[in-house]
């Protein structure tokens, strides 16, 4: 018999109850696996934020499919760093700001805690510029009108975090639903020559230095520093685990929701370069521009395609905005132990974005040059979260295996080896590879 004055559970709590019904085998099925889904899909809008769009739509136009490869590439180092964050969190109980606050010299703190925020900044650029453009393309307002109602929108989300972590992931879901369904249509409407796309998927080559800017871009857009340590706090405390077994259960289920999660947010990064190949490569190579492509693509695939276009930019712009304030949130609590205010987090990485709009900067150039500034920042919590990975004194037996370490490895050294080529090339110095 049911006890009426027993107080009732929150979404939260029944997701959790149902979790350690799951992992005791008193619950099966898929749809008790499900109870397991959520800081994957909320790590991977940082995949599909407005800066991916900036520099998918230049890829697409400026090389054709040539640049897939890249997409391609970065997808799958993301699918490793994002497994081994909520790793890290399933495992140790912290996030990866708290791992490195306690093991690593106060000097070296602070200029991981410099790096995040410059990061944090440029995600929100991104992020609050992508909103803007589509609403203000959308409804023909001001650009500084959109990146306002993007701020409040963004703030009214978040304070659903207040109820706990799952409302959270199903709002966050319920966007990165209609980012996926107006790319699958794209894809539909687009006259894509898949045997290109393969062949671009499938071929490294970079037709120029520009090309390098772009791959380099596309990196910063797709591995983002801040999904890396979003992921770790996640999952630090979402499941609670009694013993090594339901560790590893637990583990297993995460490294599935990764690779799926992932995947789409990789298949969407594809569609977005495959769209812009298609429509513009032939004939509109110039497309550079978020609203360039918007109104071109009108005349080109018709209005449904283009009213598609600025409705997943919108979603984009307003959920990775609030992912990214998340993680502002914790990157700062992790390495400084201060928990500020919501209104206050978001006012600290959101004023550099209304500063770059009003002095008229070109907001596709500021999205571009805003994730080559996040590929730069990249490497500090890619080479923090290998070290973690590889100590057993933190990960005990759940140390990682020895080729996904060195596999790691070799991400951050293609991570590094671009921005070194693209730090290079912006001083002038030769670079043997480049064709031309």
């Amino acid at each position: 018999m049911t006890d009426k004055n027993a107080p009732t559970q929150t979404l939260s709590q029944r997701t959790q109850s149902g979790m350690a019904a799951v992992l005791a085998g008193e619950r099966g099925g898929l749809r008790s696996r499900l109870l397991f889904a959520g800081p994957a899909i909320i790590a991977s809008v940082a995949y599909m934020d407005p800066g991916n769009y900036a520099t998918n739509i230049q890829a697409g136009a400026g090389y054709g499919y040539g640049l897939l490869w890249v997409v391609l590439l970065a997808n799958l180092i993301a699918m490793l760093f994002q497994a081994l964050s909520a790793r890290l969190g399933i495992v140790t109980g912290k996030n990866l700001a708290e791992l490195s606050r306690d093991n690593f010299p106060r000097p070296v703190v602070w200029v991981m805690w410099a790096v995040s925020e410059i990061a944090a900044m440029a995600t929100d650029l991104a992020e609050f510029l992508g909103g803007a453009i589509g609403l203000a393309l959308l409804f023909n307002l001001p650009l500084i009108v959109g990146m306002a109602i993007t701020a409040i929108v963004t703030y009214a989300i978040l304070m659903f975090e207040s109820k706990g972590f799952r409302p959270m992931e199903l709002i966050i879901g319920a966007l990165v639903g209609v980012i996926g369904l107006c790319y699958l249509a794209e894809i539909l409407i687009a006259p894509v020559d898949w045997a290109a796309a393969g062949m671009g998927m499938v071929t490294p080559e970079l037709a120029d230095a520009a090309a390098l800017t772009i791959a380099v871009g596309i990196i910063g857009a797709t591995v983002m520093p801040h999904a890396i340590y979003l992921h770790s706090g996640l999952t630090q405390s979402r499941a609670a685990v009694r013993s090594v077994q339901e560790r590893r259960r637990v583990l297993r289920f995460s490294n599935v929701e990764v690779v799926l999660a992932l995947a789409v947010a990789g298949m969407v990064n594809m569609a977005m370069v495959m769209m812009a190949a298609s429509a513009f490569h032939q004939g509109h190579a110039e497309v550079a521009e978020i609203e360039t492509a918007y109104h071109t693509l009108t005349p080109l695939l018709g209005a449904a395609a283009a009213g598609m276009f600025l409705a997943s930019l919108i979603a984009s712009g307003i959920s990775s905005s609030v992912v990214g304030t998340m993680a502002g949130q914790m990157i700062m609590q992790g390495f400084l132990r201060v928990r500020v205010p919501i209104w206050l987090r978001r006012m600290v990485t959101m004023v550099p974005a209304f500063a770059v709009v009003a002095a008229g900067v070109n907001a596709t150039q500021a999205l571009v040059v805003s994730q080559v500034i996040l590929s730069i920042a990249l490497p500090v919590p890619m080479i923090a979260l290998i070290i973690f990975s590889a100590r057993r004194d933190i990960m005990g037996e759940f140390v990682a295996p020895r080729l996904v370490r060195a596999l790691a490895g070799v991400g951050a050294v293609v991570v590094l080896g671009l921005n070194f080529v693209l730090l290079a090339e912006a001083f002038g110095l030769p670079i043997p590879f480049l064709a031309g």
